[in-house]
């Protein structure tokens, strides 16, 4: 019995020899990542306002110029509009550290992300009370250099508005500042 148990494993181990060794195959390369392009960030942390009403405010300066980005956040008449503005302003003078060129910067990335909720309660009638959330708001904005020069293009912009409002003609006087004029 034991010569057979003995001439079992022989074979086991002549089984595992007779297998074939496959030659190392070579490790495919990987592709060499793209060069990404440089950006400049800024974060802005524990806003006092909530992420949907940022959201309202960034979702117009994505993928802008910071140009036109910088114009439309001055126009709008909201409390996130200047934090975004701020940030926007952050980021630009980041860039210039790092040696972009500010006439090509463009809004490539913007998110507003929830913060620390504050929990408050408002007492009302009967003796109960309701849980107020008083949300905070984590900004974050990246620019990063394009291909294109802005700046050329709003001063283009610029210049034919004010052509315009040259080459308008005034507006003629309504009948009843006519007549108004007429009774003096």
């Amino acid at each position: 019995m034991k010569m057979k148990k003995e001439t079992s494993k022989a074979k086991k181990t002549e089984k595992v020899q007779e297998k074939p060794q496959t030659p190392k195959q070579p490790v495919a390369k990987q592709p060499e990542p793209r060069a990404e392009r440089q950006s400049a960030k800024t974060l802005m942390r524990f806003l006092r306002i909530s992420p949907r009403k940022v959201r309202l405010v960034i979702d117009a300066v994505r993928f802008k110029s910071v140009q036109e980005a910088a114009v439309i956040l001055a126009n709008m008449n909201k409390k996130a509009a200047r934090m975004a503005a701020k940030a926007l302003k952050s980021a630009v003078a980041n860039a210039k550290v790092l040696g972009m060129d500010e006439n090509r910067l463009y809004v490539s990335d913007v998110r507003a992300n929830g913060g620390p909720v504050f929990k408050r309660f408002m007492s009302r009638s009967m003796g109960r009370a309701d849980r107020l959330l008083k949300r905070t708001t984590h900004l974050s904005l990246a620019v990063s250099e394009g291909q294109k020069i802005y700046k050329d293009k709003f001063q283009s912009v610029a210049a034919a508005e004010a052509a315009e409002d040259k080459s308008a003609p005034k507006a003629k006087k309504s009948r009843a500042k006519k007549a108004a004029a007429g009774k003096k």
